[in-house]
């Protein structure tokens, strides 16, 4: 409602502010939804039943949503969203190679099995946490898909490079989970550790589910092992199809822009040149 409300009714009181475009509002209409059904929809119980659907949740929630929602916001609301002075003194966290570690790191973390049992078990901490990671996935998005042309610090290139890093480095989480002997999650393996963790959105007494279920087996037709290796191989095909189809978007435009480059006649290239020097 905020968003129509401050592209709408309100777009008058922003410098250089123009009518949303159909794009914009397919972005941000698609980004919010999946949102929403991975943190409050039926993906978030889902997500507590099983470690497969964990995977899937985390992939929608940090790597399909952020650039989506990004994509949705017109840059001139971006601009006026960080006019504010205050955030030029924090603009060191948004260099790219601070935010592809904050993020990756945070996420490999969250994936060690005794910080994993914690965070899911306190309530608390789960939502400062998935918090956090949230903000770092946007501000990692960010430098890929900067919809503010001047505030773009990657050439094509290196956002490329920049993306292939972004991979390499979840590569030992996904083989830790995928290649492990054993399940290595209490929450998903444990009932009386399950049933304390599904109280994050199922109320009541968690013995209740015990008595009801038996643990989180009752769920899914496979073992706690195979259910894990089954999160671990969906979690990385998910993040190589993301990943691959916002590499080709890169590529694509890069190429084009190559490719008007090239079409360019020697005195326009030169009369370019010529204005970049004298601005």
């Amino acid at each position: 409602i905020a968003y129509f409300v401050v592209t709408g009714p309100w777009r008058e009181r922003f410098a250089g502010s123009s009518p949303l475009e159909p794009r914009h509002k397919f972005y941000f209409l698609t980004g919010a939804f999946l949102l929403y059904l991975v943190q409050g929809g039926p993906l978030e119980l889902m997500s507590h039943l099983t470690f497969s659907a964990h995977m899937i949740a985390m992939a929608v929630s940090y790597m399909m949503a952020p650039p989506l929602i990004i994509l949705g916001i017109p840059a001139w609301l971006w601009k006026a969203a960080f006019q504010w002075k205050g955030f030029r003194k924090l603009s060191f966290l948004m260099h790219p190679i601070m935010t592809v570690l904050m993020f990756n790191i945070l996420f490999s973390i969250y994936h060690m099995p005794n910080i994993h049992d914690q965070i899911m078990t306190n309530y608390a901490l789960h939502t400062v946490y998935y918090i956090i990671l949230l903000i770092t996935a946007f501000m990692m998005w960010w430098n890929v898909i900067c919809p503010v042309p001047e505030w773009n610090r990657l050439t094509d290139l290196r956002k490329m490079g920049y993306i292939f890093l972004s991979g390499m480095l979840l590569n030992p989480a996904c083989a830790l989970i995928i290649f492990a002997g054993k399940p290595l999650f209490e929450t998903y393996n444990n009932p009386e550790v399950w049933a304390v963790a599904m109280g994050y959105c199922v109320p009541g007494d968690p013995s209740v589910l015990l008595e009801m279920f038996e643990g989180p087996q009752f769920f899914t037709p496979f073992t706690p092992a195979e259910d894990q290796q089954l999160g671990g191989i969906v979690m990385k095909l998910l993040q190589e199809f993301i990943y691959g189809a916002v590499l080709a978007r890169v590529f694509f435009h890069w190429f084009r822009k190559e490719k008007e480059n090239d079409d360019r006649t020697p005195d326009e290239l030169l009369g370019r040149e010529g204005q970049w020097n004298r601005a």
